[in-house]
């Protein structure tokens, strides 16, 4: 079953910690930032907060842990390879689906 309310919540605290993160420096500081390490600090940690947040759903949120790995595999490879997201998350799905098409006949 879908939990939705928890999708919701997930999707709200990714929002709010990106923008707090992004906004807090420009409120805070009145002078501008020239530190190279706190202006990579503060350019990475959304990406970092975003993907601590996503991966452990994607790891759960397939019928099986072998699809959803199959999965992270797809995306990670397509990604690499320097793909845009939509043919990523097009191909990630295409393949989560074929894999548990083919677990469904297996077991």
């Amino acid at each position: 079953m879908i939990n939705y309310g928890r999708i919701i919540a997930a999707i709200a605290v990714m929002a709010v910690v990106t923008y707090l993160t992004r906004m807090l420096p420009m409120v805070l500081l009145k002078k501008r930032i020239t530190n190279t390490y706190i202006k990579s600090f503060l350019y990475y940690v959304p990406y970092v907060v975003l993907s601590t947040m996503t991966f452990p759903e994607a790891l759960y949120s397939t019928a099986s842990l072998i699809s959803a790995l199959v999965g992270i595999g797809t995306s990670l490879f397509l990604g690499w390879k320097g793909f845009s997201l939509l043919p990523v998350a097009i191909t990630s799905v295409g393949a989560v689906f074929l894999c548990e098409r083919i677990l469904v006949l297996i077991l």
